[in-house]
């Protein structure tokens, strides 16, 4: 589904973002990308995102190199992507409904499956008795259930979620996790980019490692830790 072969991403000759990095995510995987401030992660995501190229190496999603992507055969590539930020990204002034919506309408989905699906979304993600509330009426645990309903609403093939815990309090941060175990229960692949290991340590799902640039683990985490 993802493989990174011998990435390499450089800004310039002392700035190296990504240093040779290998890892393989298969379809229907969740994972963990996990790393202090600096490792690699935001530019990983970037380069899954088809926002930068790679210096040297290739990015394969569905045996596709997405390096060698034509410039109008993006937009199709990403909406095989849903994301989830930690900021949310979410219109203030739109409902919650309004605002899964809009993800819909904007790849051309008719009125009647948007009305549809969108309670659907909501109810997923345990969010159907705020469908009329505006987003800056929510709170952060809520904003980031509503930026989850609308990652999915074009039933995208991977699910990236970047710090989606960095806002919320613990007790939510669980809730929020447990729902992208149910969004991979679905058969999505959930790739969770993360610093945040107290979390990690409490899911069973495998975890890559970066530091620096580079892959130093890709490891299984159990209940009861590493393993």
């Amino acid at each position: 589904m993802v493989e990174f072969c011998n990435v390499t991403k450089m800004y310039s000759p002392t700035a190296i973002a990504l240093d040779c990095v290998n890892f393989k995510i298969e379809k229907g995987e969740m994972v963990f990308v996990v790393g202090a401030s600096g490792a690699g992660k935001s530019t990983m995501t970037r380069l899954l995102l088809r926002q930068e190229l790679p210096t040297d190496g290739k990015i394969i999603v569905d045996g596709v190199d997405i390096a060698a992507l034509k410039n109008r055969d993006i937009p199709a590539y990403r909406r095989k992507l849903g994301i989830v930020f930690q900021d949310f990204m979410l219109f203030g002034d739109k409902t919650a409904y309004e605002n899964v919506a809009f993800a819909m309408r904007a790849v051309g989905t008719p009125a009647a499956e948007i009305k549809q699906r969108v309670p659907a979304l909501l109810s997923l993600v345990n969010m159907q008795y705020a469908a009329d509330r505006l987003q800056s009426e929510l709170s952060g645990g809520e904003s980031q259930r509503i930026a989850l309903a609308r990652a999915i609403a074009n039933n995208p093939d991977i699910l990236i979620a970047d710090e989606p815990t960095g806002n919320v309090d613990p007790n939510m941060s669980l809730e929020i996790m447990n729902l992208l175990l149910k969004v991979n229960a679905l058969g999505k692949t959930v790739i969770v980019v993360t610093h945040d290991w107290k979390i990690v340590e409490q899911m069973n799902a495998r975890v890559i490692g970066l530091s620096h640039g580079k892959v130093i683990s890709a490891e299984k985490i159990g209940e009861n830790g590493r393993v």
